[in-house]
């Protein structure tokens, strides 16, 4: 028997789904209990060591992959398709910084989103229930398609467990560790296990994972779990995060952790990381690795009311945060994209692009940058690392 953490976490959890049916959900927990781990001990341990590497300047963290990932995109063609990416864009930076990248995908995982609302109106006037991802619900604009379905964690599993084997079975540097954001703790606190190596307790679901801004409150069940398991993790910092939060959250989990266990992921947005960002680099220094998330900050709006985000305000963030870091006398360590391989106009080059509608807009939620612009992100990043 695998099971452990069956039990539901007793303190507040923001974020989590109303699930239609409790007898069900209370039956996918003790079943994802029972399920083989999805990512072992060890893996974890060898990112642990990359990134306390990455933590001694010796490296950089380079995380990319679907905002959302979808059951229906998770063929071993779009699989490949996704890793091979990430490796593209990690020789990239290797070749102009001269640095080696850890390579972190957002697969085999990322089937659930956090909403800023739980209901949104549609344009015939009914309002349903949010998509929170295909681990919660699914797309279609109906009541049973929104319907919050804990059978669908088990699907969920399926599909991460079908996307690592795909990775398992290619060759030449197209293995990434994997992460997604831990937020349906339906999922993490089944698949939370003890290591039979030395008793502590991993998070099986994947080597690497990350609190969000909106769940990261210092007494609230994420960061309480965070604090439990033995993985590297990272913690979304927002240009409204109260600083004396955030402390707490260091020190919650860092105390007694190998370097590197900690990354704050910078999601600011250009106009606001230049006046937010050097109290903390001030306050925490080199405690934490220091990784920029140049999407989730420069969001904004097309006039035919997709998502969409400017491609200059993205490099002008990653400019900020280099810029930033550098001066303070620490090392940037990482960069948190949200890409695809495939041919999406999601993210624009120009402002003037924000007032026509997009031609192909393929994501579940969030605007990723498409192959040439993922190139240009890296690149530019590499050059900045490269001279500083």
């Amino acid at each position: 028997m695998y099971g452990f953490a069956t039990r539901r976490s007793l303190l507040p959890a923001l974020q989590q789904p109303q699930w239609n049916s409790e007898e069900a959900l209370s039956a996918v927990r003790a079943e994802l209990g029972e399920r083989d781990p999805l990512a072992s001990c060890s893996g974890h341990r060898r990112l642990q060591n990359r990134l306390t590497e990455v933590a001694d300047g010796k490296g950089f963290v380079l995380q990319a992959g679907d905002c959302a990932e979808v059951f229906s995109d998770s063929g071993p063609d779009r699989i490949t398709a996704k890793a091979a990416q990430l490796e593209d864009l990690a020789q990239l930076f290797e070749s102009i910084a001269e640095i080696p990248a850890v390579r972190i995908g957002r697969l085999a995982g990322q089937y659930a989103k956090p909403r800023s609302e739980p209901m949104e109106t549609l344009a015939d006037g009914r309002t349903l229930p949010v998509y929170r991802g295909d681990a919660v619900n699914g797309t279609e604009p109906t009541v049973e398609g929104r319907a919050a379905d804990p059978k669908r964690l088990l699907t969920a599993y399926e599909h991460a467990l079908a996307t690592l084997r795909v990775l398992d079975d290619q060759a030449g540097g197209l293995c990434p560790y994997t992460s997604h954001e831990a937020l349906l703790l339906d999922y993490e606190e089944p698949l939370t296990r003890a290591c039979a190596c030395h008793g502590r307790l991993y998070a099986s679901s994947a080597p690497y994972v990350w609190i969000g801004d909106r769940t990261r409150q210092p007494g609230g069940a994420h960061i309480a779990w965070a604090a439990s398991i033995a993985n590297p993790v990272g913690v979304k910092v927002g240009k409204s995060a109260d600083h004396g939060e955030i402390a707490e959250i260091v020190d919650r989990l860092t105390a007694g952790r190998p370097a590197g266990r900690l990354s704050l992921i910078v999601r600011m947005g250009a106009d606001a990381i230049g006046h937010q960002l050097p109290q903390l680099v001030e306050r925490f220094g080199n405690r934490v690795i220091w990784v920029c998330d140049p999407m989730h900050g420069n969001t904004t709006k097309r006039v035919t009311g997709e998502k969409s985000r400017l491609v200059p305000a993205i490099l002008e963030e990653i400019e900020k945060f280099v810029r930033i870091l550098f001066a303070a006398g620490l090392r940037p360590g990482g960069l948190h994209l949200e890409v695809t391989p495939a041919a999406v106009d999601e993210c624009v080059d120009f402002p003037s692009e924000l007032c026509s509608p997009a031609v192909r807009f393929r994501s579940a939620c969030d605007p990723r940058l498409n192959i040439a612009q993922a190139q240009q992100v890296v690149g530019l990043t590499a050059k900045l690392m490269a001279v500083g």
